[in-house]
């Protein structure tokens, strides 16, 4: 039986296709999930995570990498992530999903499910993505349920050609929109669902029941895309709340756990649809900004808040975190985001410092050197992040002690509070490019009077002050 998750876990995420190739040697797109070395899941499990998020499972179709082939720019990113890019490196877009079955390429479900079990034999959870918005072009829906997606007309597509899209079933033209949100062009390898259709959500439903079968938690891509006021502003149609009733009865079978991938200051909304974690966009273009003011301001949200939120400083959409935090930088980001309350997220290599980020079209990555630097940063951080304070704690933001206001400071004490004069932990951050002081302390010590550096970072326990 598995551990309980602690209140503040750590995710691991992994693109499945480039691990296999990796790992593997296997042509791009193809693999054996039952065949990951015990080494490398070992190797996950001594790192301290608790959730394995792997990317990429699912089955998908020619013709969505057909789209991934010839869509304009792909190209130059392909070549950019890979300098020996060659069209057999495109796979096609993860998130244009023709069926939630395991890719026949991976090893199918069967190949999955030992996967699943051998992660939980090391206490591993696993976690898959579901995409609610859109299937892919290739979805058996297209010619067996047609009126499950929005469609349209031959003067919709003449007026807006990238948001519709047109074939034959039965010898007839049906022309269907693309998955989009209500801010950009269509997503051109997908095709929207209708959510006011009850037949569509019923379906649906059955679909996200089938995957969560098959893992213990759904990273939901764009969960917020479904929700009854965006679907109504995108598209002009009604539709029943979808995500409480797939979610409670997910959680009736058994216990289960869903992520939110969500935007536009939505994360309060989507943990009370019953998501568990809401990712956290807004702290992360904090930290790039630089501006410990706006970091700090944040930060003053409820603490049953910031528990529900995804702490990252990358993943398969951001760039890598050695290309958008140089240098110092980099450890005062990731002190901030991942020694605040929350799920951190950590995305494959993160770690080794890598600075391709990877299309997640493309099943092939490229092979970079470590920094030593980086390896260096995140082996002290997760060797933090192993503290049951951290994992289980109670955490507080401190005011703004310290004469420099671009110093972030809070306390982490064991379960109870600090009133209980247990164990406590302090982080100090000077989150700007100069030298500040920190006044202030902790568990009713002497205050402490500390000189920073330019990205310093400070972590003391209350027996050391």
């Amino acid at each position: 039986m598995l551990p309980p998750l602690p209140r503040h876990p750590s995710l691991y995420q992994i693109n499945a296709r480039v691990w296999l190739n990796r790992l593997q040697g296997a042509p791009p797109g193809e693999g054996d999930l039952a065949a990951i070395p015990d080494a490398e899941l070992d190797r996950l499990a001594e790192l301290g995570f608790d959730l394995i998020y792997l990317l990429g499972v699912w089955q998908t179709g020619r013709r969505g990498r057909q789209v991934a082939v010839d869509f304009p720019g792909l190209a130059q990113e392909y070549r950019e992530a890979l300098p020996d890019f060659s069209t057999t490196d495109v796979c096609g877009s993860p998130f244009a999903v023709a069926g939630y079955t395991v890719h026949r390429n991976l090893g199918g479900d069967a190949a999955l499910v030992s996967l699943r079990d051998r992660l939980h034999r090391r206490g591993l959870r696993l976690i898959l993505d579901f995409v609610p918005n859109h299937t892919g072009l290739d979805h058996p829906w297209v010619g067996e349920h047609p009126g499950f997606y929005i469609g349209g007309t031959r003067k919709d597509r003449a007026r807006d050609p990238e948001n519709w899209w047109s074939t034959h079933v039965d010898g007839e033209e049906l022309i269907l929109a693309h998955g989009r949100d209500p801010y950009y062009a269509g997503w051109t390898d997908t095709l929207q669902l209708d959510y006011g259709n009850p037949e569509l959500q019923s379906a649906m439903l059955d679909q996200l029941l089938h995957a969560a079968e098959l893992c213990d938690g759904l990273r939901c891509d764009m969960a917020m895309l479904i929700l009854p006021q965006v679907f109504q502003r995108t598209w002009g149609i009604e539709a029943d709340n979808f995500w409480p009733r797939a979610i409670g009865e997910a959680r009736a079978r058994r216990d289960f756990l869903f992520i939110a991938e969500v935007y536009w200051d939505l994360e309060w909304t989507m943990l009370r649809q019953g998501f568990d974690y809401a990712y956290d966009k807004r702290l992360y273009d904090r930290l790039r900004q630089g501006s410990a003011e706006a970091v700090r301001h944040y930060l003053q949200a409820g603490v049953d808040f910031q528990s529900g939120l995804v702490r990252f400083l990358e993943n398969h959409d951001e760039p890598r975190a050695a290309t958008v935090f140089p240098g110092a930088q980099h450890g005062a980001a990731a002190a901030l985001a991942y020694l605040s309350p929350g799920l951190r997220f950590f995305h494959n290599q993160q770690e080794e410092g890598y600075r391709r980020r990877v299309p997640v079209q493309l099943c092939r990555g490229p092979q970079e050197p470590t920094n030593p630097t980086v390896a260096t940063l995140y082996e002290e951080l997760f060797n933090l992040l192993r503290d049951p304070l951290f994992r289980q704690g109670e955490w507080e933001l401190l005011p703004a002690a310290s004469p420099d206001p671009d110093v972030i400071a809070f306390r982490w004490s064991a379960p109870g509070g600090p009133q209980h004069q247990g164990r406590e932990r302090l982080v100090v951050v000077n989150y700007s490019a100069h030298p500040s002081r920190f006044r202030g302390g902790i568990g009713g010590q002497e205050p402490l009077d500390l000189d920073l550096g330019p990205w310093d970072v400070r972590i003391l326990e209350n027996r050391e002050l």
